[in-house]
């Protein structure tokens, strides 16, 4: 497992899609990675139509249990041309041994900054993870405190869950699901790895998430890309 440590934009915006990844608790000792992530709203409502949030990301593990990432995280909309909205920083802590005990265990922290706004967060999910057989289901449980001028104080919770099946290594097909204040949502992805020289990798992912509720966009389509050495 892995704790990783994010000075970021959690949202990008507060109060906003809470749609975006599912945390696993594993740390590589001497892992880096540089990390990409794209999702692209479609919404009959303009204000959530066309909405492009980008995730640039370096990461590298301290030690066999601690994992730091910052991100740089830019959007663009209808409206509005890229710029780049918040900074992330994260610590993910592996706190058992995989395969320990029944779950494997680990948390995750999270620091959010936006630039244009006062407005802050810092969150904490626990993260749990079971295999069985081919079979994997994770749960990244949150407790979320946002504050600053330009928003109400408040604690809030969320939720993720991931479903996959480990068909092979290439390609594992797996069903998420998202909760929190401003979303529900839930759909299909596809996910993998293509192992390169050494112990250089290339990990990627791709789905939808269909919205479940007025709230949330109707479809987040998500891309993502890790280059691990």
């Amino acid at each position: 497992m892995k704790i990783l440590i994010t000075f970021s934009c959690f949202n990008v915006l507060a109060d906003g899609s809470f749609i975006d990844k599912v945390y696993h608790p594993y740390v590589q000792p001497s892992e880096r990675e540089f990390e990409w992530r794209l999702n692209y709203q479609k919404d009959d409502d303009n204000s959530k139509d066309e909405v492009y949030t980008h995730r640039l990301g370096y990461g590298q593990s301290l030690n066999e249990n601690w994992f730091l990432e910052a991100y740089l995280i830019g959007k663009k909309s209808r409206d509005d041309s890229f710029k780049i909205e918040a900074v992330e920083l994260e610590a993910l802590w592996q706190i058992t041994e995989q395969g320990e005990y029944d779950e494997d265990w680990g948390l995750l922290f999270e620091y959010e900054n936006e630039r244009h706004e006062d407005i802050s967060e810092f969150s904490s999910a626990l993260i749990i993870e079971k295999e069985g057989n081919k079979w994997v289901g994770t749960a990244n449980l949150y407790l979320i405190y946002e504050w600053g001028s330009d928003i109400d104080n408040e604690f809030e919770t969320a939720m993720s869950l991931q479903t996959r099946y480990r068909y092979s290594r290439n390609l594992e097909p797996a069903i998420e699901y998202y909760s929190s204040e401003d979303s529900d949502g839930i759909g299909p992805v596809l996910m993998g790895n293509v192992k390169l020289d050494g112990r250089k990798k290339i990990y990627w992912e791709t789905g939808v998430i269909l919205g479940l509720d007025n709230e949330t966009p109707d479809q987040t389509f998500k891309f993502s890309f890790e280059f691990e050495f």
